[in-house]
């Protein structure tokens, strides 16, 4: 007869081994994350949990997804002399600053949008930036602002970190849907949706931490390079003005906003020149 002879015990085995999985699948996510041994960043001595991500496969991640990145902003710009700038900037933050060290490939891009307010970077040093915002920004340092403070994603490996804590959320949320759905009770679906709220909202905020470490880092990077990194304090009231109309820029989606920042901006400026900034870095 065995299990099909006692139909309710059969649900409560099912039930019991459903959870045993949900149970292996929660701690096979947390022992990937935890158990891996953390890499110390080159340039900024932080110890990092990135799982076994290489800056090689990062540089590869960012080279594929980076077309169509590019594509849902309009593609690059077709001011080519603007493009180049653009570049010139990019490289002079990364070539005279420590983000030299690292093992990144860096290429900065002008994406043909003059309507949505944003830069971002992906994985490995590909770093973009709208024709909207490019057009509000008032001088060169405020345009190597918003490029150093991209690169400091891709030296600080947020990317990395983010697909690390990604693979962590999904094996979790995995883990709790199995754990919590019941066929005989759709409603269970409900738990599973909670589930993914919940690791989108400690992948959020993870995020903005890294947003903010990002601004400290390109301040660092903008003095290294000889620009005078009170250019980012400018670059937040730019943003603040582009955001006083009905829509808010998409920057703001996944940034902190500008008036949170200034504060920490000003404060890692103070660390960086106790005695002032000096007056012949380039504004």
């Amino acid at each position: 007869m065995g299990f099909g002879g006692y139909g309710g015990g059969g649900r409560r085995a099912g039930g019991g081994i459903t959870l045993l999985l949900a149970i292996l699948m929660g701690g096979c996510a947390l022992f990937r994350y935890y158990g891996s041994t953390p890499q110390t960043n080159p340039v900024t001595g932080e110890k990092q949990r990135v799982a076994d991500i290489r800056p090689e496969q990062e540089i590869a991640l960012g080279l594929q997804a980076a077309p169509q990145m590019a594509q849902q902003f309009g593609g690059l710009s077709k001011n080519e002399r603007a493009r180049q700038v653009v570049e010139t900037i990019g490289q002079r933050v990364v070539q005279n600053s420590k983000a030299r060290e690292s093992p990144y490939r860096f290429e900065f891009h002008l994406l043909d949008d003059d309507n949505t307010v944003n830069a971002f970077a992906l994985p490995g040093g590909q770093i973009f930036i709208t024709e909207a915002l490019a057009s509000r920004l008032k001088t060169e340092g405020q345009m190597a602002g918003v490029l150093g403070h991209e690169v400091g994603h891709v030296v600080g490996r947020h990317g990395a970190e983010h697909i690390a804590k990604q693979q962590l959320a999904q094996g979790l949320t995995g883990a709790a849907v199995l754990a919590s759905y019941d066929p005989n009770n759709p409603s269970s679906m409900r738990n599973a949706a909670v589930a993914a709220m919940i690791g989108n909202l400690i992948t959020m905020k993870f995020g903005r931490d890294d947003e903010l470490e990002s601004d400290r880092l390109g301040v660092r990077f903008l003095a290294e390079a000889g620009y005078d990194p009170r250019a980012l304090i400018g670059v937040m009231e730019v943003l603040k003005a582009a955001g006083g109309g009905r829509s808010q820029p998409e920057f703001f989606s996944t940034h902190p906003n500008p008036e949170n920042r200034v504060g920490r901006i000003q404060q890692a400026i103070k660390e960086l020149f106790p005695n002032g900034v000096p007056e012949n870095l380039k504004r």
